[in-house]
C-alpha cells in the first residue's frame, strides 16, 4: 500500500500579518504562503488591530487573529498568545524575532514541536530601546539561539556574531527583493507630488539607528531633492525633524505608504536611493532597491557591505554623505553599481531559492534536527 506522506501544520509567529502591509517579516510570510501552501497548512498569526477587515483565509492559509499590537512592548504578549495558541495544533512553530523566546524551553520541555526562529537583526542594539529593554532583548536572543531546533540569520555578519557568541551554527537565509515592481511614471505625475525629475529616495521607519538626521542634515547642505517615506508621527524624534526639515523645497517628507504599487512608483525613478540603516542585518528595503536597479549610497556598516558585497557607495557621517551627493558619482560610475547591485540580488535574493529552502526547513521533524 502506498504511504501517505502528511503535511506537517505551520505555525508562522511574530508578524502583523497577512496581506502584507507592513515590513519584512509581513513579506516574508506571505511569499513562503504563496509558494508553499500546497505543501503546507499554514495559520499566520496577525494583529486584529492592524486589519479593519478580518478574513479567516488568505492564499490558502489560516488567518489566526490576537488583539493586540504586534510590535513595541506588547509584541512579546502577542507571540506568547500565539505560541501557546499554536501548542494545539502546530507540527512546526517558525517565530520571527526573538521578544517571546523565553516560551521555547517550555514548548521544548512539554511537546514534541519543531521551532525554528529566525531572530532578525540584533534587536537589543536598536537606539530606541532603553537599557532594561536592551538587556531583556540580549537575553531573548541567547534563549532563542540555546533551545530552538534552528536559528535563522539574514545576513552573514549576523551569522558570524551567532557563531561567535554562541557556538552555534545557525541558517543563512536573507529575504527576497523581486517582489518589487519596475514602474516607470510621467515626470507630471512626481510634479504633483514636488518632486523633480532628478531626485534621491529614502523609505524607513524614522528611528535615530536608520539615520534620518544624518540624511537630512546632508541633503539641507545642498541643492538636491530628497524624498524620505516614513511613520513622522509615530515617535518625537520624527516629529521633531519633521518639523525642522519640513520647509526646506527641496526636501519631501512622505508619510508611510503601505501600497507596494505607489511605493515603488517612488523608488523606481529616482536617481539614487539612500540607506541609512545601520542596525539589523539584511534589510528588505536595501534588497528591493537593488532588485530595481538603482544606484545606492548606504551607510558604511557590515551588514550593508555583506548585503550589496561592497558594491554600493558608503557614507558614515554628514560629511560623507554630503561629499557623495555633491562630488556625485558619473552617470557611468552609478549605472556600473546599479547593474552591480542587480546582479547581487538576482543571485542572492530570489523568493523561489528562499522559499525552497525555507521549505526543507518546515519538512524536517523536530526529533530529525540538531539539538
Amino acid at each position: 500500500m502506498k504511504e501517505i506522506k502528511l503535511k506537517n501544520k505551520v505555525a508562522v509567529i511574530g508578524t502583523v500579518g497577512i496581506p502584507a502591509n507592513y515590513g519584512g517579516f509581513e513579506t516574508l510570510a506571505e511569499q513562503l504562503v504563496r509558494a508553499l501552501n500546497r505543501e503546507f497548512y499554514f495559520t499566520v498569526y496577525c494583529s486584529s488591530k492592524a486589519y479593519d477587515s478580518r478574513e479567516e483565509e488568505y492564499l490558502g492559509a489560516r488567518l489566526k487573529y490576537i488583539p493586540l499590537k504586534a510590535n513595541g512592548i506588547s509584541s512579546i504578549f502577542y507571540d506568547m498568545f500565539s505560541i501557546l495558541n499554536s501548542l494545539f495544533y502546530a507540527d512546526v512553530i517558525l517565530i520571527l524575532g526573538v521578544s517571546s523566546a523565553f516560551m521555547i524551553p517550555f514548548v521544548r520541555r512539554f511537546s514534541s514541536k519543531k521551532i525554528i526562529v529566525n531572530v532578525d537583526g540584533q534587536e537589543w542594539k536598536r537606539a530606541k530601546w532603553n537599557f532594561f529593554a536592551r538587556k531583556y532583548l540580549k537575553l531573548q536572543e541567547r534563549i532563542a539561539v540555546k533551545y530552538s531546533h534552528v536559528i535563522i540569520s539574514d545576513n552573514k555578519a549576523i551569522q558570524d556574531n551567532i557563531s561567535e557568541s554562541y557556538s552555534k551554527r545557525s541558517e543563512l537565509i536573507a529575504y527576497g527583493g523581486n517582489h518589487a515592481l519596475n514602474v516607470k511614471i510621467l515626470s507630471s505625475e512626481l510634479k504633483s507630488l514636488g518632486v523633480s525629475e532628478s531626485y534621491y529616495f529614502s523609505v524607513c521607519r524614522i528611528e535615530p539607528e536608520n539615520n534620518v538626521h544624518i540624511i537630512l542634515e546632508a541633503f539641507s547642505n545642498t541643492d538636491k531633492c530628497i524624498v524620505i517615506v516614513g511613520n513622522w508621527s509615530s515617535s518625537n524624534y520624527g516629529q521633531n525633524l519633521k518639523k525642522k526639515y519640513e520647509a526646506y523645497t527641496k526636501i519631501i517628507l512622505l508619510d508611510a505608504i503601505y501600497n507596494q504599487l505607489e511605493l515603488d512608483k517612488l523608488r523606481s525613478n529616482c536617481a539614487v536611493y539612500i540607506h541609512g540603516h545601520s542596525a539589523g542585518g539584511t534589510n528588505p528595503s536595501l534588497v528591493e532597491a537593488m532588485y530595481l536597479q538603482l544606484p545606492v549610497f548606504a551607510w558604511d556598516v557590515l551588514y550593508n557591505r555583506y548585503s550589496t558585497e561592497d558594491n554600493a557607495f558608503y557614507f558614515n557621517s554628514v560629511e560623507s554623505l554630503k561629499n557623495l551627493i555633491k562630488g556625485a558619482p558619473s552617470e557611468e560610475a552609478l549605472g556600473n553599481c546599479a547593474l552591480k547591485l542587480y546582479k547581487t540580488a538576482k543571485e542572492n535574493y530570489e523568493w523561489n531559492s528562499i522559499t525552497d529552502t525555507y521549505k526543507q526547513l518546515l519538512q524536517l521533524r523536530a526529533q530529525s534536527c540538531n539539538d
